[in-house]
């Protein structure tokens, strides 16, 4: 099980197990934000708690930050998916840096292509600095 918290820690995530990878995007809210994102679906494997505002990016995105300390915190699907659940991920750089360093980074062009770009060997450890 992880754990993360903003700053203030008023927002708190809990992703149960370990996710196979940290998704590092180039979108254009992504890169501004400089999140390492954990995927599942709400109240499967990840759990939220605290109040939230939201940026909401089109019909299908929304970004949840803590009104207090402004950290992002995760964002949801607008929209059920097909298999009828609601996506989310958790920014894995509100856990300890110690509890996430070897999962795996995973790169995905958000900005041109909407293409998965796979591994390139660095691990969230790597993208502290």
């Amino acid at each position: 099980m992880l754990e993360g918290a903003c700053h203030c820690g008023k927002v708190r995530w809990r992703f149960d197990g370990v996710p196979e990878s940290a998704t590092a995007c180039n979108c254009t809210v992504c890169r501004r934000y400089g999140v390492l994102w954990a995927y599942d679906y709400v109240d499967e494997a990840i759990h939220v708690s605290g109040e939230t505002r939201a940026y909401v990016r089109g019909e299908a995105i929304e970004f949840h930050f803590c009104p207090d300390c402004g950290c992002v915190a995760f964002w949801r699907g607008r929209r059920l998916n097909a298999k009828g659940k609601w996506p989310i991920a958790v920014n894995l750089r509100l856990a300890e840096p110690d509890v996430v360093a070897e999962i795996p980074v995973e790169h995905f062009d958000g900005l041109e292509t909407f293409d998965d770009l796979g591994q390139d060997g660095r691990r969230v450890k790597d993208l502290w600095f």
